[in-house]
């Protein structure tokens, strides 16, 4: 593949190239060789539509692409919208193009820098504008050196499974990165969707998962058709883990998930933690490599109890490409990540909500995943989100949108059992004052929240 990349396709070190395909092994592969070719990978997602991989290709300048065949009319519809993007070649040509080559043929790796880049990443759309962030060759063996090496912990005689596509870093890190660091192995769900999974983990006797909570809350209805008990870690990351979430899976499975923060800016998790140290409810501690602390709107740090901004520095850091968040985000070399957090005495971290996620009613601020965690330890209750929206008396009211569980129906009684409910798990303040039964909630293609457009509809 690097060697058709540099010979029939003309790439020269430094070049960008779009990989546009699913979770798979040729996807792996593919990654692999543009890094030894000294390109610079610019993963996306499978489901994207041309006018978004236009998007993609314009921001990061892409000249070059490498596309799953079943996918490549997407690619070829962003071209023409596009003015970078000359090479294009999809997974049946370059087979084609790699067989071609002479028996015994060998591709030296390009000597590329430690400070070199290596990939853009887009984060993921949660509040509708992707940023592409710029990560070096060294930041990738820093999120293996750290999260990967001291929370992760894989082994040789471990085989991955997931979820999160490789275009989204916390794929990357759990599917790619992790195991190839370890000398692990990763198994492929041969489709979408989590009956899929489920399969994939008994076939391969997998001993690894990384998925979102909602993946979770899902295979925990699949335990009883489903023998996952080969699972002996178990990583969530994507959007927080709520402690209900948490608890479900570790009576279900004798596991308890590791869950941790991190985002594409950072390259992946930053604050976590595992076995003994897991407290349900709480993110974790800072990652080893990484310091973190609660700062004040001044950037003053804060001590243990209050709650404030998260800050976080360590080896890998963010860089956004040719965009003028850089400064709001990089302050003082700290990395602001628009999360509001509290530490405990003991030095955990544990969130409260995003920044622009607080609701204020009344003067009383509300994180919006506690009232949300709350919802979901009533049986009822499948999937719910919650938002702030406007108020004349109080300024805001908290908002819920609930997807109920199979055997339950919508009514007003249900709605005032879940308000109900929600004063005797939380302060009787934060319950939702307008409560909506939903089908679905908008979600970014790797599973988050889209909160903004619940917001842009209420």
């Amino acid at each position: 593949m690097a060697q058709v990349l540099v010979e029939e396709m003309e790439l020269v070190p430094g070049n960008r190239v779009l990989l546009h395909g699913p979770n798979s092994s040729w996807t792996v592969l593919a990654w692999f060789a543009i890094l030894k070719a000294g390109g610079v990978v610019v993963a996306t997602m499978p489901m994207l539509r041309p006018a978004e991989l236009a998007t993609v290709i314009d921001k990061a300048n892409i000249s070059h692409a490498l596309v799953y065949a079943s996918l490549a009319e997407a690619v070829t519809e962003a071209r023409a919208m596009s003015t970078s993007l000359t090479q294009v070649m999809d997974s049946a040509a370059l087979q084609m193009a790699a067989q071609a080559l002479p028996a015994g043929f060998r591709f030296d790796a390009v000597d590329t820098a430690a400070e070199d880049p290596a990939l853009i990443a887009f984060t993921s759309g949660t509040t509708g504008k992707p940023k592409g962030c710029v990560h070096l060759h060294r930041d990738i063996l820093a999120m293996a050196d750290t999260f990967g090496r001291h929370v992760v912990g894989l082994t040789k005689d471990d085989i991955a499974v997931g979820t999160p596509p490789i275009a989204f870093t916390f794929g990357l890190g759990g599917l790619v990165v992790f195991p190839a660091a370890a000398g692990a192995a990763t198994a492929f769900a041969p489709r979408p969707g989590f009956d899929a999974l489920a399969e994939t983990i008994v076939r391969h006797k997998a001993t690894a998962l990384f998925t979102a909570p909602t993946g979770y809350r899902a295979l925990l209805k699949l335990t009883g058709e489903h023998d996952l008990s080969s699972l002996r870690t178990c990583v969530s990351a994507g959007e927080t883990l709520p402690a209900a979430t948490s608890d479900a899976w570790h009576e279900a499975t004798g596991v308890r998930i590791i869950d941790g923060i991190g985002s594409t800016e950072m390259i992946h998790v930053f604050i976590s933690a595992s076995g003994d140290g897991i407290r349900p409810g709480a993110t974790g501690k800072a990652v080893a490599g990484y310091e973190a602390r609660i700062i004040d709107a001044e950037g003053r740090p804060l001590p243990a109890g209050e709650t404030g901004r998260l800050a976080v520095r360590g080896p890998t850091g963010c860089r956004y490409l040719a965009d003028d968040r850089q400064a709001a985000y990089v302050q003082d070399g700290w990395n602001l990540t628009g999360d509001v957090y509290r530490l405990d005495e003991d030095g955990y971290f544990w969130f409260v909500a995003r920044a622009d996620d607080m609701i204020i009613s009344s003067g009383y601020n509300i994180g919006a995943p506690e009232v949300e965690n709350a919802l979901l330890r009533h049986p009822a209750v499948a999937e719910a989100a919650v938002i702030g929206v406007p108020d004349p008396e109080r300024g805001q009211i908290v908002k819920a949108f609930v997807i109920l569980n199979p055997g339950h129906a919508a009514s007003d009684d249900l709605r005032t059992k879940l308000q109900d409910h929600v004063k005797g798990v939380i302060a009787p303040y934060k319950y939702p004052r307008a409560l909506d039964f939903v089908e679905a909630l908008p979600k970014t293609q790797t599973g988050k929240l889209q909160r903004f457009r619940l917001k842009a509809h209420s």
